[in-house]
């Protein structure tokens, strides 16, 4: 790559607005960015890349440290940043507006259930006024409390502080704790004295943040990361040693990440390796001494698997031979998977998203046509049981638990109206218990809102689930607005449920709606299967086909609906917005994944190995290069109008990298014909997950919310 040149940016002076005041939006000229073509060639065909330069050559430098930016693209941002306010200068007294409400909705003294362990009941808590969360244990006898972390004590000394992970140890004595503070995702592991409140000298850096304590409580294991921000390895640190800590597991192929976790017996740790397609798991006896992997069984393409203890055996979910994942058993002197025997079969359409093994219970969450259920499993009798709600569309969780001894579990449930409850469960009598109900303190009723399921006809027939919500007041003649949100990758399914954010746009008379689109797992494995790799077109034309029934059936019109995506989800608002910008009011697209051709063709970028399973790999297949190129949303940007676009991204961003966004930005700006505004903010101390605080990042909602109103008040203008 070329190096950049020092004064690249120039910021244009302002024009007058031609529109209303009540638009919101102030119109200016956004900053000039000077081009500077770095052209390369794959399969013969010409790529230029007019900004790619704003790619810092010391960017994996700058994730751990964005005081190391070179000053051209620092420069650049900050007057990205200062145009974005100018455009929203009129929306100030709306912004605040908006952010009071959403501080509204926080009860600013709260706590989450206690779950047990032994002799303690560990707890978080949150006080008044403070941004980030205080890590509690209770005394079951005594009730005493005591404070373990309080991460606000933490954050103080740094702009940014994540605590990624608090574990006890078996005997309760001490704490591992991680936090990232750059919000690189790099982070370093402490250990705490819980009696003395105090952190040992030692320290580990370069980690997930992921910990498994040893039986003895004299070691840990944890996965450390590489410079390129690929979790690579899994260490034994012993407490108190100086010596270096042991590597019991390094994959060296970068198309697969490692993973840690701990099985509900609290006998084993289990190492995953895999990528999006297939999985390979080894067991870590936590009682040995030593620390000899056992070998689940190899992996094999396309085939995933996760292990769950019990007495002398493994129950494995896994899709091996089920699209919709099953559940098998197997023996523990037995593992490969030619020993593996059905226990809960495959039933197609059936998606079985996660189990919890406990002494005498196997409950699975499922998954049927975007609705869920908690399915309860006797290991004594193998008599079954639901766990349901009758809601059109909601959303259920289990809860993980410290216990493995137990006839209890816990679950959340919420649907786009009701806040979230946690209850506990007794597995035995079947008795459900209320433990805590979200609190809305500026008040919500939950009545005053309709929700409903849809279902829209993509192009190839196909019905793509939608969930929405709206006051009982909003007229549905085609005049109101709607935000419409989805993802759509990973397999990832996108719950309908409850937000207390979008009340302040479904309160203005916004429509709120999730559109379900291929490449999530709502319909089942095969939904997935159908939204990646080269049948990715579906995504976008699964949002494009819902944009278009909630506009023919009266919820909204063409032209007033704002799109909203993260991350990959972002992909897809760029995506839409090159096909069918004219059904667009505005979209905002939030740590956007939108250079996907030029990252996908990068393999020292930190997550480009693993991606290649999910969208293809072009380095190696001319087909897959093609097909990527064609939907690429940077190469596919077009001399045409463009709807108002907002992008957000963060400087230490490790998964979509600072300069996605800002290319993307400056790349429609150049090309589009009419439109806009296009604006980027960055926020210069922050990554993947935007601020850390509970308050502070709320910012940025009411910033993306008035723009959603700015830019249906514009467009109703216009029209």
């Amino acid at each position: 790559m070329n190096k950049p040149v020092k004064n690249k940016v120039t910021e244009a002076a302002s024009c007058s607005s031609t529109q209303p005041e009540d638009s919101n939006f102030v119109l200016t000229k956004g900053p000039v960015l000077l081009k500077e073509p770095a052209t390369s060639i794959h399969y013969g065909v010409e790529i230029t890349d007019n900004y790619a330069w704003l790619r810092a050559q010391n960017w994996k430098e700058v994730l751990q440290d964005g005081k190391v930016l070179p000053e051209p693209i620092k420069k650049h941002l900050h007057a990205e940043n200062r145009y974005t306010a100018r455009v929203f200068k009129n929306t100030k007294s709306l912004q605040a507006q908006i952010l009071a409400e959403l501080k509204g909705r926080i009860k600013e003294d709260d706590s989450s259930i206690a779950l047990p362990d032994g002799a303690f009941d560990y707890f978080t808590k949150y006080t008044e006024g403070q941004e980030h969360p205080v890590f509690c244990r209770r005394s079951r006898d005594t009730a005493a409390e005591e404070i373990l972390l309080d991460g606000n004590l933490t954050a103080k000394k740094y702009k940014f502080c994540d605590i990624g992970a608090v574990v006890q140890s078996p005997n309760h004595k001490n704490i591992a704790w991680s936090c990232d503070t750059e919000g690189s995702e790099f982070y370093t592991i402490r250990i705490r004295d819980t009696a003395k409140g105090k952190d040992a000298r030692q320290k580990i850096e370069m980690s997930d943040g992921s910990i498994v304590w040893a039986k003895d409580c004299k070691s840990f294991y944890y996965v450390a990361i590489d410079e390129s921000h690929r979790p690579h390895s899994v260490r034994r640190h012993i407490i108190g040693s100086k010596q270096e800590d042991e590597i019991v597991y390094r994959e060296q192929d970068d198309t697969y990440f490692v993973d840690l976790t701990q099985t509900q017996s609290g006998d084993y740790a289990v190492i995953s390796v895999g990528g999006h397609t297939n999985t390979q798991e080894w067991l870590v006896d936590l009682n040995a001494v030593d620390t000899k992997i056992q070998l689940i069984t190899a992996r094999r393409d396309n085939i995933l698997y996760e292990s769950s203890h019990h007495s002398d055996r493994l129950f494995i979910l896994t899709n091996s031979d089920a699209l919709d994942f099953k559940i098998v058993m197997t023996p523990l002197n037995a593992l490969d998977a030619k020993n593996w025997v059905d226990y809960i079969p495959h039933k197609h359409g059936v998606m079985i998203l996660s189990m919890q093994v406990l002494k005498n219970h196997l409950v699975r969450l499922e998954l049927e046509n975007g609705t869920p259920r908690i399915v309860v499993h006797s290991l004594l009798d193998a008599q079954e049981h639901s766990i349901t709600f009758d809601e059109e569309a909601f959303d259920l969780d289990l809860i993980d638990g410290f216990e493995f001894d137990t006839h209890l579990i816990y679950f959340r449930f919420s649907s786009l109206a009701k806040p979230q409850e946690t209850y506990a469960y007794d597995l035995e009598t079947r008795e459900r218990t209320l433990f805590k109900r979200c609190d809305i303190p500026s008040g919500h009723k939950p009545e005053h809102y309709i929700t409903k399921r849809l279902f829209a006809k993509a192009d190839d027939g196909e019905l793509v689930p939608i969930s929405l919500i709206y006051h009982c007041k909003t007229p549905l003649d085609g005049t109101a607005p709607c935000l419409l949100y989805a993802y759509g990758a990973y397999g990832y399914a996108s719950p309908p449920a409850f937000e207390a954010e979008p009340l302040s746009l479904i309160d203005r008379g916004f429509i709120y709606a999730i559109a379900h689109v291929r490449g999530g797992t709502e319909k089942g494995r095969t939904w997935y299967e159908q939204g990646k790799l080269n049948n990715k077109i579906n995504t976008f034309t699964d949002f494009i086909a819902c944009s278009k029934y909630l506009s023919a059936h009266q919820y909204t019109r063409e032209g007033l609906i704002v799109a909203q995506g993260v991350s990959a989800g972002g992909m897809l608002m760029g995506a839409v917005a090159n096909i069918a910008p004219h059904l667009f009011a505005g979209i905002i697209a939030d740590v956007p994944f939108v250079d996907v051709l030029n990252t996908i063709l990068d393999a020292e970028l930190p997550l480009t190995p693993p991606e290649w399973l999910e969208w293809g790999n072009p380095v190696l297949d001319f087909e897959a290069f093609n097909y990527i190129r064609s939907y690429s949303p940077y190469d596919n940007i077009k001399p045409q109008a463009y709807p108002a676009i907002m992008a957000l991204g963060g400087l230490s961003d490790p998964r979509v990298t600072y300069w996605e966004p800002a290319k993307w930005v400056a790349k429609l700006r150049s090309t589009m014909t009419g439109g806009g505004p296009v604006l980027l903010k960055t926020n210069m101390s922050a990554g993947h997950g935007g601020a850390s605080g509970r308050f502070e990042r709320l910012d940025d909602v009411a910033l993306t919310y008035a723009f959603a109103i700015a830019a249906v008040n514009a467009k109703r203008f216009t029209q």
